[in-house]
């Protein structure tokens, strides 16, 4: 299959509340017409601070009881491999902010396994590749993401793929296990580069200036194997949502006005 991928773009907010608000309208947006049609809407979320606030920012809007969330399905790019309901995991974040507000079948929120759940770390990562293989397509063992939501850490990582380690370099598993990873909780589940890479479009989120420079390595071409950002691309639309702070060595050519 032919890999073809939308150029990067940047589009800046004046501060974080406000990227928060416009990144969700967007999103309730983009759910609302895929499933207007009954068409079945697959997202995968992410962690972190503006995770959590653009998913609390969707859950106050007044768009949000209009959508049908019985056609959305709910992953996490990564996930901490800790005990279920312990505040480190991504998906206890997104229940509060989001998920416990709308009404949503339960087996449309695809969980990874927690360290309480009787299994080790590589059988946790291996029940999630199943999972997701459920939902494949002709294309690949894993539903397409109509969203793949990405925080982007000062180091410039996604998910749990960390720069300069053998997990951003994986391209023949959907899921993988992580051990020793630089930033606590030191054991977690993560997708691959080529999960993210075939979502429909890419949005990272990232505010604040100690994501500048991680910011600015990505949009320069850096090697994704030490910038994984750099290496996160949507097949229709890979987007950077900022803050003002955070685009602080954006090239203006890059900056896009309309989207």
């Amino acid at each position: 299959m032919t890999e073809v991928w939308a150029e990067k773009r940047v589009v800046i907010a004046p501060d974080p509340g406000t990227l928060a608000e416009s990144v969700a309208s967007r999103f309730l947006t983009r759910v609302r017409k895929r499933v207007a049609n009954g068409r079945q809407a697959h997202i995968s979320l992410t962690g972190g601070s503006m995770g959590g606030a653009v998913l609390a920012a969707a859950a106050r809007h007044p768009r949000v009881h209009e959508i049908d969330w019985s056609l959305v399905h709910f992953w996490w790019s990564d996930e901490r491999f800790v005990p279920r309901g312990h505040a480190d995991r991504n998906d206890v974040l997104a229940r509060g902010a989001l998920l416990n507000h709308i009404d949503i079948p339960a087996e449309n929120i695809h969980s990874a396994a927690g360290s309480d759940d009787g299994v080790d770390l590589d059988t946790a990562a291996e029940q999630y590749a199943r999972e997701l293989a459920a939902f494949g397509t002709p294309d690949h063992p894993w539903p397409t993401f109509v969203v793949c939501f990405l925080g982007v850490g000062p180091d410039a990582h996604i998910a749990s793929l960390f720069p300069d380690r053998p997990e951003i370099q994986i391209v023949d598993r959907s899921v993988v296990p992580v051990r020793e990873s630089p930033k606590p909780p030191p054991e977690r589940v993560t997708m691959t580069r080529p999960v993210i890479n075939s979502s429909l479009r890419v949005w990272m989120v990232l505010a604040g200036e100690d994501k500048a420079a991680a910011l600015g390595l990505a949009l320069a071409g850096a090697s994704y194997l030490s910038v994984p950002a750099g290496g996160a691309k949507g097949r229709r639309r890979t987007v950077f949502f900022v803050d003002r702070a955070a685009a602080a060595k954006v090239p203006p050519e890059l900056i896009d006005q309309e989207y």
